[in-house]
């Protein structure tokens, strides 16, 4: 044959690609590879570790005995590949859980044969998804699970509960609510922030809860310097778990209220000066600690405070972490019948609470189980606004001049007024100096307040603000201040 009737290697290349995978691009315009019948993806460009397209498309090949290829032609094919790519539907990609067909959920068990756990009100088995239904994106922070055990009778809860410290059982319900939480891939969770004395275990609870999802290679990792790192570490895996925080930045503060309800970020595209690359996450979150100091409160209504006592009996690690790994396939199968008798059950959804679809699951979970999982996640918020007032002078301040009015009673006076008011009342008579951080105007009075407004109105106070002829103006009202839960044993 000729030189001239020679088929050219780009073409070669392209026809084995179109025959053994499926192109597709996400939202943002990543192009995505995808063998026929197996629902894991990898993005065309990728070079990464985890196992790239091209070296799929190379190895392929070559085990066909389609032949061995120079980098020349797998570009020239790979080029064109991805562009017909960019004409074809929009699809999603997950990294570890998953909405699928019927109401149906899908947790990936991160096994090279693509099996995974479909999730559904009737029960739960272990199948390849149709890669129309799920796309799994995998990174090196994919670790694989084992197959979970069949018909456990709750035994792994109970094993999983024998190897924590949780102080008491409503902590214990919350843990709970967590985990299940984490197989939705639709419900915010609030992210648990365990607490406790030194030696009460929390790093070795918190990679226990971390691994019941992520399997073993799942781990707890220091807090990143700034927002950007925590964000690329976020998208990478699925349950971002932070270990020992003792301080958070207003920043950092923010950027894990993002974490936790969802956000967009944007920045500009490497080797290009006007195009962008979009980012959408919203991931479960993990945090230890002693002490992070003060909380801010929008942050205190997406925590989930487990609070750890010292345990009676120390263990080596050895023989806890051997316990565990011979265990974790019976806790997991629990965990997914727990969760498929949360969602066979229906429950109403608490009006009141910011984190609604979580509080949701905890009543569908106490509908399903009998425990008072809403009770304790009232209790740690109420528990939660504490913290924020006493770190929070400001706050004290506000609480002491509403206690000087009438049940119903209500005052109006003018952002500046009112820090002249509130500045009075914090000085008293002793004219004690105002404390770093006290509001300086009347527009930064108004910004503090209204990020206090859910603290407070926890409290019976009331801030509101308007518009008159006259001007604006901010309006604090007394109420009934909520009764307090009580905090009841659960069994």
């Amino acid at each position: 044959m000729s030189e001239d009737e020679k088929t050219p290697a780009r073409e070669v290349i392209t026809d084995y690609a179109q025959a053994h995978f499926r192109y597709f691009r996400t939202a943002d315009g990543t192009v995505y590879a995808q063998k026929n019948g197996h629902p894991v993806a990898r993005p065309v460009r990728s070079q990464g570790t985890t196992g790239s397209h091209r070296q799929e498309l190379m190895v392929g090949m070559f085990k066909d005995g389609v032949g061995v290829f120079n980098g020349t032609a797998l570009k020239e094919a790979l080029d064109l590949i991805e562009a017909l790519a960019l004409t074809e539907e929009v699809q999603t990609t997950h990294i570890r859980v998953a909405p699928g067909f019927d109401g149906a959920t899908w947790l990936d068990l991160g096994r090279a044969d693509g099996r995974s756990v479909r999730i559904h009100p009737t029960g739960w088995d272990i199948r390849i998804p149709d890669p129309a239904e799920v796309c799994w994106r995998r990174t090196q922070l994919t670790g694989e699970l084992p197959v979970p055990v069949k018909d456990t009778d709750g035994k792994g809860i109970d094993a999983f509960l024998r190897l924590t410290n949780f102080a008491t059982p409503d902590t214990e319900c919350l843990a709970l609510a967590w985990l299940v939480g984490c197989l939705e891939p639709s419900v915010p969770v609030p992210a648990p922030f365990l607490t406790g004395p030194q030696g009460a275990g929390k790093s070795t609870a918190g990679r226990m809860l971390v691994r019941i999802i992520e399997g073993m290679s799942g781990d707890l990792r220091r807090a990143p310097k700034d927002e950007e790192n925590l964000i690329t570490a976020v998208a990478a895996g699925w349950i971002t778990a932070l270990d020992n925080l003792s301080h958070l930045t207003p920043d950092m503060s923010d950027a894990m209220c993002c974490i936790v309800t969802g956000a967009e970020n944007v920045k500009r595209a490497l080797f290009s000066d006007g195009d962008v690359y979009r980012s959408r996450y919203r991931r479960p979150l993990l945090l230890t600690g002693i002490d992070v100091g003060v909380i801010r409160p929008d942050l205190a209504e997406r925590l989930l405070p487990l609070r750890l006592e010292r345990p009676r009996v120390r263990r080596t690690e050895a023989e806890l972490w051997a316990e565990f790994v011979e265990v974790l396939p019976v806790i997991l199968g629990s965990l997914l019948d727990l969760a498929v008798k949360v969602r066979s059950v229906t429950a109403e959804t608490p009006t009141d609470l910011r984190m609604a679809d979580f509080a949701h699951l905890c009543a569908q979970l106490d509908a399903a189980t009998g425990l008072r999982t809403l009770d304790a996640y009232r209790a740690s918020l109420d528990d939660l606004n504490d913290d924020v007032i006493e770190g929070d002078l400001l706050a004290q301040t506000v609480l002491k001049h509403a206690d000087s009015l009438e049940a119903g009673g209500a005052q109006r006076m003018t952002s500046t007024e009112w820090l002249h008011c509130l500045s009075h009342l914090y000085g008293g008579e002793e004219l004690i100096p105002l404390p770093k951080g006290w509001p300086t105007t009347g527009k930064v009075l108004s910004d503090r307040l209204k990020r206090l407004q859910p603290t407070l109105a926890a409290r019976g106070v009331l801030i509101d603000s308007g518009r008159t002829s006259e001007g604006r103006y901010l309006e604090m009202t007394r109420t009934e201040p909520p009764s307090p839960h009580e905090h009841k044993p659960l069994f």
